[in-house]
Formats: structure tokens, C-alpha cells, sequence
């Protein structure tokens, strides 16, 4: 089944949004209005809508040794990929929450993984996996 998700949320303006997602990450701009904004994010409908009330992070998940904020959303990318927007974020020198690493090594969903937060707070995971059998084991 090849199917695409969307996800509607918020962030705090529509021109730091478009320069991180569009500008930084290199997503295909959508649709927009003052208040809103589409993102084709890998091949996903990401809808960023203004907001004066952004919830604050909570680091309450915790996998291996890592503490990771939830809610946060991202994306499964192919290493290349993963790879290029790994060189892209620290071109632009974004932060990251949880430095790209390789998690799970030598088992049963081994994958590289890293965190950064948007310019509105949002946390956002990239994962790749050698091997995507491997996705859900």
C-alpha cells in the first residue's frame, strides 16, 4: 500500500516557517494564505498553521539512553537523502536536539536517527533505515 499522511500544526509565523521547511529543508511550497501554509514534505502534506498558544516540549520518551520530546513528528528517508539533509541543516547550522547517530546497532531495527526543532519549536525526527523490513521489528 502506498499511502501519504498529512499532518495540520502550529507554528508561531508563515515567513520563518517557509524559510525553514522551504528555504532549509528544501520541501516543495504548497498552497498558502496569511494563516497557513502546505509543505510537500517527502512526498507528505505538512499544513503549518499559525498559532499564539505553541504547547511547551516534553521530554518524557525515552529510548535507549535518549530522552526525545513528544509530541514530534518527522519522516523515513533513504540514507542519500538522510544524509543530504543531515549536510543541509548543519550548512544552515540548525541545532540539533539529538545529534545524528545510528541507534539499535547490529539488531533488529538498526537506523540512523537525529532531532532538530523547527523555528517554532517543533520537534522533528529523520530516520533511516539500512534495511526497511526492519521498521516495525
Amino acid at each position: 500500500m502506498n499511502t501519504k499522511f498529512h499532518l495540520a500544526f502550529k507554528v508561531k509565523d508563515i515567513k520563518n516557517t517557509i524559510k525553514f521547511y522551504h528555504s532549509i529543508l528544501g520541501c516543495e511550497l504548497g498552497r498558502q494564505t496569511e494563516h497557513w501554509v502546505d509543505f510537500n514534505f517527502f512526498g507528505h502534506q505538512l499544513s503549518a498553521h499559525v498559532s499564539n498558544n505553541m504547547p511547551t516540549l516534553d521530554y518524557c520518551g525515552k529510548v535507549e539512553n535518549l530522552k526525545v520530546p513528544i509530541p514530534h513528528f518527522g519522516c523515513i528517508l533513504d540514507t542519500n537523502t538522510f544524509k543530504g539533509i543531515e549536510k543541509r541543516l548543519k550548512h544552515h547550522k540548525v541545532d540539533f536536539i539529538i545529534r545524528p547517530q545510528k541507534r539499535y546497532e547490529n539488531k533488529k531495527g538498526e537506523h540512523l536517527t537525529m532531532f532538530i526543532l523547527d523555528f517554532s519549536n517543533n520537534p522533528i525526527e529523520f530516520k533511516s533505515f539500512e534495511n526497511n523490513g526492519n521498521l516495525f521489528k
